[in-house]
């Protein structure tokens, strides 16, 4: 008996699939008597990848890399990490308050993503949140990131060379990979976070035949009457027939010998008509059996078919689709395709598929005469006499009959209405950072501790809410270095004031002033409070260089309020309530959204110099500061008060304030906060000093004489009192007191 077989299926299925994986098996071709789809999709187990392989990122010795095509997300396997890397940062200290050290931690590292040239890659997402937007921006600190795409010429990474020395270091060519050097883990945790990337292999979906002819190092074509099968990505695993089953079979398609070389067929129609009535009735006066008709039981086939894949609505998570038959049997078939296919496509195949199975429980074998050669294993033939058509899937000639094995077919490309659910959209908003906006703000003391050096933080944000933090560093224009001092904390919120602020009462609810600002982030929102939270310190704010807080905000257009019932002249600040100027600087001052600068005593009286870079900015951003040490320094005496006294002579006496103690202790004096208690009283006329005293205690005698000496000596300006508290780094700014 001689049997047709596909000798160059066999040879094409058996050779070596290179970097894919073993080979299927020479034996394969050597199979006699068994259909295409027999040796393709044979039984035993399977043993390619399923789906949640694709998104547990590994770094196991020896864990495949799959082959990518067209678009889709994968975890990728670590080829390479460094230690984290600590570093620190203290801040404070000095005398009567404690430093603060913080760590902060790092790591670089390389990650395998395909093990087919690749032309880049999309989105990258750490911990299932959006790390890399599709712009290319990244939403977390990061040192430097290079993508290596696989090519057959592939360098050495720089970083990973440096590490394990130059001879030592593979260039991963044919390997698509990623590197991340310097990664910020402070948004993970401080531990590598687990990350998987859109790959963009090709651009454009990838026909079946295309990937087959890529796995099998040779052509493979397509046949069939409606067009190629597509997908729009595709994660290979292991061999040909491993790869590939799932999603031939969903696909109704079949290996087929066509002309000697390997393709993938959806059918083809063949005009030759088998006749029952020419078949084969005895052969060497042997009588032929009779055509046979079989039908498989219904309990045979799935109930319920599932089919899971990579969802193109959801970010490429995985989707899962299902089709039900009506009728007996409760076994559920379960499917996984490492495809992107839109959910109403594989419902479709999915619904597909469940009726082709019905159908095809229908086969029939019959002995033709020498006519049915013409015929191939594969074809779609009709015969005389029997509804529908038959797909030819075994042909062996024996002495003069030609033995067909056929099955009722049901076209693939048959229309069928069929629409999938996707759920709920996962998909997160890419946002661009946009250049970053930098802040300087000096603080006054937190009133808890006498502060031995400059309060000052970094305020920064972006124009955009997808701004997260940028890297800060202090800049020295002399030596024109920059020196990094760490990041800046979260998004701040940072503006720009429209008109001049009127001059305000401090400490009390102003209800006649008001300012309008503009933020640089139109996203941001302000909103106003009850009037009993500003006590609390709610709303606090800076402007120029007053403190003050806002219980009112009317919104004017995105990022456009209007601050009204204001309290001015907060934390010691009301000097600054009559200095205001057109377009300052507006800040927000919410603790967790400032980081603090580090700074010794000698940094008052000097200008402090800022930049900041984040992943939107191609120049850094800059501020500079003069920094006067306000921290530092006494606060200026309040209700100061002039007496006149029996005989002509003046009590001058005032109130002093504390370092250590903001709000008012009834029946108490607020602490000195000071080594001594110490105040300098000046007559001051036209800027000249007439007189000067340095009581210990808030009380001075100006004496009838000396008055009249002052204004004799005055003209042309008329003398006034200024009055400063002086303290261990240096004098309060001044209360001012009118003489008569």
């Amino acid at each position: 008996m001689a049997t047709l077989v596909l000798t160059a299926v066999g040879s094409a299925l058996g050779g070596t699939l290179g970097a894919v994986g073993a080979a299927v098996g020479g034996a394969v071709g050597a199979l006699a008597g068994r259909s295409i789809d027999g040796l393709i999709f044979r039984p035993g187990g399977r043993t390619g990848p399923r789906l949640s392989d694709l998104q547990v990122q590994t770094s196991r010795y020896g864990a495949p890399i799959p082959r990518l095509y067209g678009a889709i997300r994968v975890a990728g396997t670590v080829i390479w990490a460094t230690d984290l890397k600590e570093s620190q940062s203290t801040s404070g200290g000095g005398k009567g308050k404690p430093s603060v050290t913080t760590y902060s931690y790092s790591a670089s590292l390389a990650v395998a993503l395909s093990s087919r040239a690749i032309a880049g890659i999309g989105r990258i997402w750490a911990d299932g949140n959006l790390l890399r937007g599709a712009a290319g921006d990244f939403k977390s600190p990061m040192g430097a990131f290079r993508l290596h795409t696989g090519g057959a010429d592939q360098a050495v990474d720089p970083l990973i060379a440096s590490a394990v020395g130059t001879g030592q270091c593979p260039a991963y060519r044919d390997c698509a990979y990623a590197v991340f050097e310097g990664m910020q883990l402070a948004d993970f945790g401080n531990r590598i976070p687990s990350l998987t990337f859109e790959v963009i292999a090709d651009h454009g979906p990838v026909s079946l035949a295309a990937i087959a002819s890529d796995l099998a190092g040779r052509s493979v074509t397509y046949e069939g009457t409606g067009g190629p099968v597509s997908v729009q990505g595709f994660a290979a695993e292991g061999t040909l027939d491993d790869a590939m089953r799932d999603v031939v079979a969903l696909n109704d398609l079949r290996w087929k010998d066509s002309g000697g070389a390997l393709a993938l067929s959806a059918g083809v129609e063949a005009t030759h008509v088998i006749d029952p009535a020419r078949a084969v009735r005895s052969v060497d006066c042997e009588r032929q059996a009779e055509a046979q008709h079989l039908r498989a039981p219904i309990e045979t086939i799935a109930a319920r078919l599932a089919i899971r894949h990579h969802d193109s609505a959801r970010d490429y998570q995985l989707g899962l689709q299902t089709a039900s038959r009506p009728g007996p049997g409760m076994r559920i078939e379960e499917m996984d395709l490492p495809a992107v296919m839109s959910a109403d496509d594989v419902r479709r195949l999915a619904d597909q598929k469940l009726r082709s199975m019905l159908q095809r429980r229908r086969s029939l074998k019959v002995s033709a005469d020498w006519r049915a050669l013409l015929v191939g294993t594969g074809d779609i033939v009709t015969l005389a006499g029997e509804p529908g058509r038959w797909l030819v899937e075994a042909s062996e000639w024996d002495d003069m009959a030609v033995r067909l094995s056929l099955r009722a077919f049901m076209s693939g490309t048959r229309a069928i209405s069929a629409s999938g659910e996707s759920g709920e959209p996962i998909q997160q908003p890419d946002l661009v950072q946009g250049p970053t906006s930098l802040a300087i703000v000096e603080m006054p003391g937190d009133g808890v501790s006498a502060a031995s050096v400059p309060l000052i933080m970094a305020a920064a944000c972006g124009s955009s809410a997808g701004w997260r933090r940028a890297a800060l560093f202090r800049y020295d224009p002399a030596l024109e270095l920059a020196e990094p001092i760490g990041s800046t904390a979260p998004r701040a919120v940072i503006g720009r004031t429209i008109g001049v602020l009127p001059q305000g009462e401090p400490w009390r609810l102003d209800l006649r002033s008001s300012i309008e600002v503009i933020l640089d982030d139109p996203s941001d929102v302000l909103t106003g409070v009850a009037d009993d939270l500003l006590p609390g310190g709610a709303n606090l704010c800076q402007i120029g260089e007053e403190l003050l807080q806002f219980g009112q905000a009317d919104a004017v257009a995105p990022g456009h309020y209007r601050l009204s019932r204001l309290v001015r002249g907060r934390l010691g600040t009301e000097w600054a309530a009559a200095t205001h100027a057109p377009d300052e600087r507006f800040v927000l001052l919410e603790q967790d959204r400032l980081v603090p600068v580090p700074a010794d005593a000698a940094a008052a009286g000097t200008t402090l110099i800022l930049r900041a870079i984040g992943s939107g900015d191609t120049v850094p951003a800059q501020d500079s500061r003069f920094i006067d040490g306000r921290a530092m320094m006494p606060l200026a005496p309040v209700h100061g008060r002039i007496t006149q006294l029996p005989g002509g002579d003046l009590e001058i006496g005032w109130v002093r304030r504390s370092r250590l103690g903001w709000g008012w202790i009834d029946g108490s004096d607020a602490p000195l906060g000071e080594e001594r208690e110490a105040y300098v009283v000046n007559v001051v006329a036209a800027g000249r000093v007439l007189r000067r005293w340095e009581p210990t205690e808030p009380v001075a005698i100006y004496a009838a004489g000396d008055i009249a000496a002052d204004l004799a000596t005055a003209a042309p300006g008329f003398p006034h009192i200024e009055i400063r508290q002086t303290g261990s780094w240096g004098a309060s700014r001044p209360l001012l007191l009118p003489i008569g």
